[in-house]
């Protein structure tokens, strides 16, 4: 539940409700403690008072423990005791507005992004200067060709098309070397091998969906990141797409009363393990 006088409730003692000011919200979070301790269902219903709140999330559900929120609850024994504990009566059930989300296109709405619209992709393949410079070469011969680079199989060929016709651009733009075409193609192996070719392509996400309410309540954004955590650089890829979007969309409004988005990253210790340093950056940046 939320007012505006009492904030954002999260949880309950003995004195009574615990709650949290609404612009306290626009700060960064941890809710840490050991296994079973109730980590996921703290989030669970830090998200639920979002939703009632008006404030849509976006929450990484690392194993499936984030859906049940599309549902109302219902008594149990456990409840039944809570509910004594707490002297709470007649408790009213809601579901949340939730749409789910997956890169891969199986447990929910597919998310993509064209290889045009990438930011720093030179960083999340892992390139040196040289062959970043032959990556931009290669964009700029695109774009004064009209060609639109979506995919995979797009930038594939855009890359060997340069290389076959680096004589008639050198002089204008360097040396397009086949070494480091052929390094690139190897990195842009190595990422399709994780599923990027499900990820890049169209049509594109809008990220203002994520910004969505209905009913006055904050629509839940879910992503189904159990097969994507098993794939750390296409994550990092995503992440960084979907930061660098927000990042550049969004405008700088300041402290506001609560948020106008919230993001939830449930088992961050396994996400952020082994950070790529250009997500890194760009989370701190964000």
């Amino acid at each position: 539940m939320y007012d505006s006088k009492n904030g954002l409730w999260i949880a309950h003692s003995a004195d009574g409700p615990l709650s949290i000011i609404g612009k306290m919200a626009n700060r960064h979070g941890l809710i840490a403690g050991a296994t079973g301790t109730g980590k996921t269902v703290t989030l669970q219903v830090m998200a639920e008072t979002f939703c009632q709140a008006g404030v849509p999330c976006f929450m990484a559900d690392m194993k499936g423990d984030l859906s049940g929120i599309s549902q109302p609850g219902r008594i149990n024994g456990f409840i039944e005791k809570r509910m004594a504990e707490f002297g709470i009566e007649n408790p009213q059930f809601q579901s949340c507005p939730v749409r789910f989300y997956d890169v891969f296109g199986q447990q929910g709405h597919p998310l993509r992004c064209t290889v045009s619209q990438m930011g720093l992709l030179s960083r999340i393949l892992g390139l040196n200067d040289t062959q970043e410079g032959v990556l931009n070469i290669v964009f700029r011969i695109a774009d004064e060709r009209g060609l639109l680079i979506l995919d995979i199989k797009d930038l594939r060929s855009m890359l060997n098309y340069s290389l076959e016709h680096a004589s008639e651009y050198s002089s204008t733009y360097g040396n397009i070397a086949p070494a480091s075409v052929g390094a690139i193609q190897r990195s842009i192996l190595a990422l399709e091998s994780e599923g990027a070719d499900l990820f890049f392509g169209e049509p594109s996400f809008d990220i203002q969906d994520l910004l969505a309410c209905e009913g006055g309540k904050g629509v839940m954004s879910v992503l189904a990141a159990d097969k994507l955590m098993l794939k750390p650089k296409l994550y990092s890829t995503f992440l960084l797409w979907l930061l660098s979007e927000l990042y550049v969309t969004l405008p700088e409004v300041g402290d506001l009363d609560l948020p106008k988005l919230v993001f939830f990253f449930d088992e961050a210790h396994m996400l952020f393990d082994d950070t790529p340093k250009a997500l890194a950056d760009k989370i701190e940046q964000v």
